[in-house]
């Protein structure tokens, strides 16, 4: 998903393909990250009136598909929390600019602040309280990323072969990105067949159920800021699935973010643990073993990302070690 090309592309010629930019007043380029550009473009509609936007802007069939997954997710966001999610309004390929697409939402004035925990916390519970899965079931209908990350979300029927699934196939784009890693081949089959099975089956016994609930799957710092005009948070850059809700906290952690436990302890004001209450810790930190394995693809050259999500595997394979057969109800 490379994004090395020439901003000079982007310009009130190749612009006038999409509608709403037919008219174009200026355009200006923003922060851009590895894998994509962006830009505040300002237009005049046809009343007279000043409309602004932001569009990302990548290149190559995994850009493309990271846009439309951006769309997609942001679209279900904004349906559920209205304003505390960005109003997408368009994704697509240029015509003029060989395999070369966009994205396109509402323009924020933003403040780059961490919410407080209140309101930020509710409008999370929220989105996952009233969220519906279309068909009952965890995943999601079209490929979302993390940052360049395809992430498997192919439907499944439980929590648990939902999870293990994406697991999988983090360990495997590691591997692929980063090269070898000894510890994976060693760990990671534990991990399969006792770790996960151990904190994520007992969700889904004796009668109890997981519901499927739409997350925005990287909520860490980066991804929230503060709203100038409503002085509200807003929640952006999603890479959404229907999940487990916990998974969303995973990412929430003090020692890898920003967020604090009054974090935690505001968001279940709305939403209770999960039973049993007694894994809710063992839980959360799997959950941080997924985005530090997240981190650990994404910037392979850093070394200490594989330290620590070795570590964190150690840990729970030394703490599980018989898996689902040593778990008993109370």
């Amino acid at each position: 998903m490379d994004p090395d090309y020439g901003a000079s592309e982007v310009n009130a010629a190749t612009l006038s393909e999409i509608p709403v930019f037919e008219r174009p007043v200026s355009i200006k380029h923003k922060i851009s990250s590895p894998w994509a550009k962006s830009y505040r473009i300002d237009t005049t509609d046809a009343r007279g009136d000043d409309e602004t936007y932001f569009m990302k802007v990548s290149r190559g069939h995994h850009g493309l598909a990271a846009l439309m997954g951006e769309f997609e997710s942001t679209s279900a966001i904004h349906a559920v929390v209205g304003d505390y999610a960005p109003k997408p309004i368009a994704w697509g390929s240029f015509k003029k600019i060989a395999d070369v697409h966009y994205y396109v939402c509402k323009f924020y004035e933003l403040v780059h602040e961490l919410p407080e925990p209140i309101e930020f916390c509710k409008t999370v519970a929220d989105l996952h309280a009233r969220s519906q899965s279309p068909n009952g079931k965890f995943g999601f209908h079209v490929v979302t990323y993390n940052g360049n990350l395809p992430q498997n979300n192919d439907w499944a029927d439980t929590w648990e072969e939902f999870f293990t699934i994406g697991f999988k196939h983090m360990l495997d784009i590691n591997v692929e990105r980063g090269g070898p890693w000894k510890e994976i081949e060693e760990l990671g089959p534990a991990m399969v067949t006792k770790v996960i099975p151990r904190l994520l089956r007992p969700l889904e016994l004796n009668g109890r159920t997981v519901k499927p609930s739409l997350v925005h799957g990287d909520l860490w710092y980066g991804n929230t800021a503060i709203d100038t005009m409503t002085g509200k948070p807003l929640i952006y850059d999603p890479a959404s699935f229907y999940a487990h809700n916990e998974y969303e906290l995973g990412n929430w952690r003090p020692e890898r973010n920003k967020f604090s436990r009054s974090y935690f302890t505001e968001y279940h004001i709305h939403v209770p643990r999960s039973i049993p209450e007694d894994d809710y810790d063992d839980r959360n930190f799997l959950y941080a073993l997924r985005f530090n394995l997240h981190a650990a693809a994404l910037f392979p050259d850093v070394k200490n990302f594989r330290t620590m999500a070795v570590e964190q595997m150690k840990k729970m394979v030394e703490k599980f070690p018989g898996g689902f057969d040593d778990y008993k109800e109370d």
